[in-house]
């Protein structure tokens, strides 16, 4: 099978941690990894935002990296791509005249654009990951929502047109669902995790004597809810907050988020307890996972979060907001603890219990390592994408031998 994914602005080959580099990037290089495992030939599109990149690179066996030119070529916000997806087109247009995708996967609303725009006159199939929907961004960010006011009008455009979509959680389904969608048409898919890197065994980070060790992997934007962490601790003495994500740690002076946590932190009085880490290699996570009493995954609403996978992969305990993608992978109890959005006294609440029982810490990693190993390889989650595309193509033979 020939298969197109389309990532206007997450490059899979991009380094994580950036405002907009994050989730998405790791859904899309590892999916299309595990494809190229399974005997697909993927071609990858995302747009050139460096001049020194090449038309085309390598990323696995039977991946390829296509860099579409479309706006100028160095970093533009996401939100500020709209005018640029007719160029992308056109683009996409060219190479699969070429190289002819037995289906497209477009990834994120824009992407969906330039893909059904590109796709329909060939008479190829379109699936849909959105990974954030306009409609929730704009209910919890309100008038700090940055997206082109246009977006939720084409998102419902979308929704109707493409032949499938692949929700990533149950919760995106209801809103896919309330924004029009045809159910038998929404597929829900969820993210996975990489097993080999992520997983209880391996290296530990060192910590600091005589302190319990809290540990955030985020973007370091405001809705992630990392201020509400640091307004927490300061009602959780003996521990400290270790932040990875952002720029480089020497470059955090510069990040108008860094500064705003930092300053967060000593208005609590807890500066010298938060240790913001910067951009950690993703080589180096699982050590710092690993490293961590509770890792907490807080955002204000998430459409998956890969990082509270990761956590349970490694055995570890999650503190995660009950939003989104975070409902279906952490199961209250069991896996992790769940407390509401933009609530330091209920997350500090959380954390005291976790962190004065062992045992409880203990009980919940091992039930989260249980829980990633069953449901949420990659390799799972690939053959369900691929079961997907397969009801498209040739109907409910080759889905099931996808997923067999």
């Amino acid at each position: 099978m020939r298969v197109a994914m389309v990532s206007d602005h997450a490059s899979p080959l991009a380094v994580l941690g950036g405002v907009d580099a994050g989730g998405q990037n790791v859904h899309v290089a590892a999916l299309a990894r595990q494809f190229g495992r399974m005997g697909c030939e993927v071609l990858v599109s995302t747009r050139r935002d460096d001049p020194s990149l090449p038309r085309w690179s390598a990323l696995a066996p039977g991946v390829a990296v296509h860099h579409v030119d479309a706006g100028p070529p160095y970093p533009i916000a996401k939100d500020d791509l709209l005018p640029h997806m007719d160029a992308f087109a056109d683009d996409l247009a060219r190479v699969w005249h070429r190289w002819r995708p037995d289906v497209v996967h477009a990834h994120f609303w824009m992407s969906g654009l330039a893909a059904l725009e590109a796709a329909r006159p060939m008479g190829i199939p379109v699936v849909q990951t959105f990974h954030a929907l306009g409609v929730v961004k704009r209910r919890h960010q309100g008038d700090r929502d940055t997206s082109p006011p246009e977006r939720q009008h084409h998102e419902r455009r979308l929704v109707a047109e493409v032949d499938r979509v692949v929700a990533t959680c149950t919760d995106e389904l209801f809103e896919l669902v309330r924004l029009g969608a045809d159910v038998d048409r929404v597929k829900v898919v969820p993210c996975g995790v990489d097993l080999a890197h992520f997983c209880p065994d391996g290296p530990v980070e060192p910590r600091t004597p005589g302190l319990a060790r809290l540990v955030v992997v985020s973007r370091l934007v405001e809705r992630k809810g990392v201020g509400n962490v640091v307004t927490a601790l300061a009602s959780v003495p003996g521990a400290e907050l270790v932040v990875a994500g952002g720029p480089a740690e020497g470059d955090l002076i510069h990040d108008e988020e860094a500064r705003r946590l930092m300053g967060l932190a000593d208005d609590a009085g807890v500066a010298d307890r938060v240790r913001l880490r910067g951009r950690v290699e993703r080589g180096d996570l699982p050590a710092l996972l690993r490293s961590a009493d509770a890792v907490l995954c807080v955002p204000w609403y998430e459409p998956f979060g890969i990082v509270a996978l990761e956590a349970m992969a490694c055995g570890v305990p999650v503190l995660a907001t009950a939003v989104g993608g975070l409902v279906d992978t952490v199961v209250d109890g069991v896996t992790g603890i769940h407390v509401p959005p933009r609530s330091p006294e209920r997350m500090a609440a959380a954390l005291r219990c976790m962190l004065e029982d062992p045992a409880l810490r203990r009980r919940l990693g091992t039930a989260g390592a249980r829980r990633a190993r069953r449901r949420y390889g990659w390799n799972r989650v690939a053959q369900a994408t691929l079961g997907v595309y397969g009801e498209l193509l040739c109907g409910s033979d080759i889905s099931a031998e996808a997923q067999s």
